[in-house]
C-alpha cells in the first residue's frame, strides 16, 4: 500500500528539484526526506528519481506515479473538505499567503467582510511575493494563494490547483518629470528603449511582465537599477535615475516626487491576479468563504 504522505514529499521534489529544497519547503530534513522516497521506491518497486546535474528528477516511473499521486492528493483534499462540511465545520483556521499590493487591494477588504459574516473563521496572513505564494500552497503551508501570473508559474490547466480569477491592472509608465515624453498623453514602450530602466529582480513576477512588454516592443530594456520595493522604484525614478513599469494599484496613494506617471499606449502590460488552492480543497467549509471574500472585494477593481 502506497502511504500519501510519501505521495506529497514525491510531489515536493519534483516542484523544487532538489531534496534540500523540497526539505525545507516540507519542515522536514533532507534525511527523512531521502528516507520518504526510499520507503516510496520499496512501496512501487519502482526507481522513482535519477541525478541531474546538481539536482533530482523524475524517472519514467516516478513521472507516471506523480500523475497518480495529484488525483490521490486532490481526492483526499475532497474528502477532508467534505468531512469538515458534515462535521459542521464553520469554525477554524486559514492561512493565506499574498503579496504585499494583493494584501492591500483584495484581502484586507476581505478580512472585514469575513470578520462580520464568518466570525469563528480565523485568517493568517502571510506576505509573500507573487511567485512565492503557489508553491507555499502546493506544500501546505498556506491554504489559499494570491497570486499573479508570470512565466514559468503553473499553468491554468494544472491539476494541482484550483482557481478564481480576482482582478488585472495595467502596469503605468514612471518617468523623472523632466523626461522629453513626460507631457505625452500616453507613452510607447518602444520610445524607452534607450532609457535606463528600473526594475524588479529576476524571478519577481513584476520582472517577468516588464521583460516581456518590452520584447512585444521590440527591445531588451536596460535594467541599471534593482528593487523589488515599488516605492524605491519611483524614488529613484524621481531622483532621474530612469524609467519603470509599476502596476498602477501600487502607485496609489504614494507620495511620488519629481516624477510624472502615463499610460502605456498599444498593448498593455498587465498584472493578472488570482487565488489558488489545492485542487478539492476549494469546497472546505473554512476555504470556500474565504475565496468568496476575495472575490466580492476584487469585484469593483479595474480589470482588462
Amino acid at each position: 500500500m502506497i502511504d500519501p504522505k510519501r505521495l506529497r514529499v514525491l510531489r515536493a521534489v519534483a516542484d523544487h528539484r532538489t531534496v534540500t529544497a523540497a526539505a525545507a519547503a516540507l519542515y522536514l530534513t533532507p534525511s527523512a526526506v531521502s528516507q520518504q522516497l526510499a520507503a516510496l521506491e520499496q512501496e512501487t518497486g519502482h526507481a522513482l528519481l535519477t541525478r541531474s546535474g546538481r539536482g533530482v528528477r523524475l524517472t519514467a516511473a516516478g513521472e507516471i506515479l506523480l500523475t497518480h499521486a495529484n488525483a490521490v492528493l486532490a481526492q483526499l483534499e475532497r474528502a477532508e473538505a467534505e468531512l469538515a462540511a458534515y462535521a459542521g465545520g464553520t469554525a477554524g483556521e486559514v492561512t493565506v499567503a499574498s503579496f504585499a499590493t494583493g494584501i492591500a487591494e483584495v484581502l484586507a477588504p476581505a478580512l472585514r467582510v469575513l470578520a462580520a459574516a464568518h466570525p469563528a473563521i480565523r485568517v493568517r496572513v502571510r506576505d509573500a511575493e507573487g511567485d512565492e505564494s503557489l508553491p507555499m500552497v502546493l506544500d501546505g503551508a498556506a491554504d489559499v494563494a494570491v497570486a499573479v501570473e508570470y512565466r514559468g508559474a503553473p499553468k491554468e490547466d494544472d491539476v494541482r490547483l484550483s482557481r478564481v480569477a480576482l482582478y488585472a491592472e495595467p502596469f503605468d509608465a514612471v518617468l523623472p518629470d523632466d523626461h522629453a515624453l513626460g507631457a505625452a498623453g500616453e507613452v510607447e514602450l518602444a520610445s524607452l528603449a534607450d532609457d535606463d530602466w528600473i526594475g524588479q529582480y529576476p524571478g519577481n513576477p513584476c520582472y517577468e511582465v516588464t521583460q516581456l512588454a518590452c520584447e512585444q516592443a521590440g527591445f531588451e530594456p536596460r535594467l541599471v537599477h534593482a528593487s523589488d520595493d515599488f516605492r524605491a522604484v519611483a524614488a529613484l525614478a524621481g531622483a532621474g535615475a530612469g524609467v519603470a513599469l509599476v502596476p498602477r494599484s501600487a502607485l496609489r496613494g504614494m507620495e511620488l516626487k519629481g516624477t510624472v506617471v502615463r499610460p502605456v499606449a498599444g498593448p498593455r502590460a498587465t498584472r493578472r491576479v488570482f487565488a489558488a488552492v489545492r485542487t478539492g480543497a476549494e469546497a472546505h467549509p473554512l476555504i470556500a468563504p474565504v475565496l468568496a471574500a476575495l472575490s466580492d472585494a476584487a469585484a469593483g477593481l479595474t480589470t482588462g
